[in-house]
């Protein structure tokens, strides 16, 4: 099969703008699907061991789906993913002051993260896969971050079943930045709840989060807690122990410290679905891992091909640098600098085990 990308109509913005949905398809005949909005992956299919294909990721069918839900279905995050508390922080001894969109705090860079911006998008050709090219321009003090933050994102399919995703990023003054993707993945097809599913994070260590999710700053060790997997384990083995951590994120919802490696590109997780067969490995230059295990799906909103994504269909493997890192001084360094290049790339390969 020769690899290609075709553009489609997928809706209108309310300010007038048309979306595109690009579909990605690789020699192998994986397809993947990315709209301009929010820079969303609204569709990955892939095999299972027997062949049959299935779309692993949550989303909508319309571009209305993810201008409603605020799930952050498929997105592109920044300029700073995940929590920041209070949505307060300072450089250089100047206060700067974010939208506390979650509870008493800021999350994913606000009322108007990337997740809802429009990206320009053109095709790139490469050697061994197809490539799209992301674009966005955030101005300075938008959303309240200080300077003008220049963003490119690369997603690349490639012809061995990998999703590479490539993030740079300049500045025009002084800033904080922590991109991220906020995609929700179910290797059953968002056929059955994500519990069975089996995960192995390469980590050591996880941060202990208070009781509006922020990180206390301690780095804990994983072993005799249910945040334990450096051997693959059961999602659902654990996750209903009596834990305050689990208390607190009705779940899952925690940062991972990766281990350190050699190579600056490190395996992050390996996520494994024994029924189907599908397995997804998770590779990264970013210092930690973000398992978010879909506690806040409630049924409300009603995806592809009108399921309900009800609690736990879906989890998400954000890599990032850690929560609230511009007020934890322990916590390795989010700020940008004029002149300084912030390159990160995470790598998602899929594929299948033929286990009985």
């Amino acid at each position: 099969m020769k690899e290609s990308v075709t553009v489609s109509e997928f809706g209108t913005l309310p300010d007038g703008r048309e979306v595109s949905q690009y579909t990605m398809t690789n020699s192998h005949g994986v397809v993947m699907k990315v709209i301009n909005y929010g820079g969303i992956i609204t569709s990955i299919l892939v095999p299972d061991k027997n062949g049959d294909v299935a779309d692993v990721v949550l989303g909508h069918d319309n571009l209305q789906g993810y201008i409603d839900n605020n799930s952050y279905l498929g997105a592109l995050i920044g300029r700073f993913g995940n929590r920041i508390a209070k949505g307060e922080f300072q450089i250089d001894g100047s206060h700067y002051s974010l939208a506390t969109n979650n509870g008493p705090n800021h999350l994913h860079g606000g009322v108007k993260g990337f997740d809802k911006v429009y990206w320009n998008i053109t095709e790139e050709k490469i050697a061994g896969g197809v490539a799209l090219r992301l674009q966005y321009t955030s101005a300075d003090m938008e959303e309240g971050y200080p300077g003008t933050l220049t963003t490119e994102v690369m997603y690349t399919l490639t012809n061995d079943n990998d999703l590479k995703i490539d993030y740079t990023a300049t500045t025009t003054s002084k800033t904080i930045t922590n991109l991220t993707q906020h995609t929700y993945f179910n290797l059953t097809g968002v056929e059955h709840d994500v519990l069975r599913h089996e995960l192995k994070i390469n980590a050591e260590k996880f941060l202990p989060v208070d009781s509006t999710l922020i990180p206390t700053g301690e780095l804990q060790p994983v072993s005799h807690t249910p945040f334990d997997f450096t051997t693959p384990s059961r999602i659902g083995s654990r996750i209903n122990e009596n834990s305050l951590q689990l208390q607190y994120g009705n779940g899952y919802d925690h940062c991972w410290v990766l281990n350190e490696a050699e190579e600056p590109l490190k395996l992050a997780a390996i996520l494994y679905e024994p029924i189907s067969g599908r397995e997804m490995i998770v590779y990264t230059t970013e210092p930690g891992v973000q398992f978010y295990s879909g506690n806040f799906l409630d049924g409300s909103a009603t995806g592809k091909n009108g399921k309900k994504y009800s609690f736990r269909t879906g989890l998400c493997l954000e890599t990032q640098h850690f929560p609230d890192s511009p007020n934890k001084p322990n916590f390795p360094n989010v700020l940008l600098a004029p002149g300084d290049t912030l390159t990160s790339q995470t790598v998602y390969h899929f594929g299948v085990r033929n286990e009985e």
